[in-house]
């Protein structure tokens, strides 16, 4: 018997999601381009940790959200690789030896292994420009005020009051005499992991227009959706091993990094990323069956396995 989460199959969310991966590969491969002469090192970098690999869950979401309002394919993919972008640049930093210090990610060595410390680091600076490169071209949208929105949206959400603060914040929990506490640890998590798939929720419908009540209920169903995740992320950091993970585990707890797992327990942290999935689902009630995948993807956040 076939298993159905929220409305859609697993099989048919696990179809939608192979294929808006392939597709927002080969949208990369042709905003990320093979080059020759002095750049090519650069290039090779940046193409070695954003092409082939990842769940593309953000560029996922930026393509069912744009799905609800009639966007066309390749306006949503443009911004799908933008969020893809931002979010492999986040990765090859996040895995320096001044930040996590890791060896593996995504089943491959990291960038700085791969290449080096500098070509790593100059390879995610570049990532996340041409992000934004790629948001503010025509070809994205006609209407400069869309572009605009979007440009602005991202570097909000990645900067010093989202992904970058978050990071900052999980360096200084580190350091810290005392452990944080519950909403500490929730507004962390928000900022570090919440913020861009709050963006890569609500950008379908800054892409289509839609009216205010239709992108603040997209915006909701991303903040609890990102807070789900990451729950579920750190429980299976807590009990996945390193070979289904494609990267090292166990190392949140050696760390002393603030995780709900942590402060609360596997089980009470679980029962908290099931409470968020809920709301996550309430949120996308007004788009009626047209949202089975959204709801769908928010069931699989808690039950993925890697």
């Amino acid at each position: 018997m076939t298993m159905v989460i929220g409305g859609a199959s697993a099989a048919s969310l696990a179809a939608a999601l192979t294929e808006a991966a392939q597709d927002i590969d080969e949208a990369l491969d042709q905003l990320l381009p093979v080059v020759e002469g002095d750049e090519a090192r650069l290039f090779e970098a940046m193409r070695y940790s954003t092409i082939g690999g990842g769940k593309r869950m953000r560029g996922f979401l930026v393509l069912e959200g744009a799905k609800q309002f009639g966007v066309s394919r390749s306006a949503a993919l443009r911004v799908a690789s933008a969020i893809e972008m931002m979010h492999a640049y986040s990765l090859i930093h996040d895995d320096l030896p001044a930040m996590d210090n890791d060896d593996l990610r995504r089943g491959k060595p990291t960038s700085h292994k791969a290449f080096d410390e500098a070509t790593a680091i100059l390879a995610g600076d570049s990532l996340q420009c041409h992000a934004f490169t790629v948001l503010a071209d025509e070809a994205t949208h006609p209407d400069p005020a869309v572009r605009i929105e979007l440009v602005r949206m991202l570097a909000r959400a990645a900067g010093p009051r989202g992904m970058c603060g978050g990071q900052m914040l999980d360096i200084m929990a580190e350091q810290a005499a005392e452990p944080l506490d519950e909403p500490a640890i929730g507004r962390l998590q928000l900022l570090k992991t919440g913020k861009l798939i709050e963006f890569s929720a609500e950008a379908g419908a800054v892409l289509g227009k839609a009216a205010a009540a239709q992108r603040h209920a997209l915006a909701a169903y991303g903040r609890d959706l990102g807070a789900a995740f990451q729950i579920a992320d750190d429980l299976l950091d807590a009990t996945a091993s390193t070979e289904a993970m494609g990267k090292a585990t166990a190392k949140d707890a050696d760390a002393g990094k603030a995780t709900l797992v942590g402060l609360l327990g596997i089980e009470r942290a679980r029962m908290q990323a099931e409470r968020l999935v809920a709301q996550a689902r309430d949120h996308i009630e007004i788009f009626g069956e047209r949202a089975d995948l959204l709801r769908a993807l928010a069931d699989y956040v808690i039950e993925r396995r890697s």
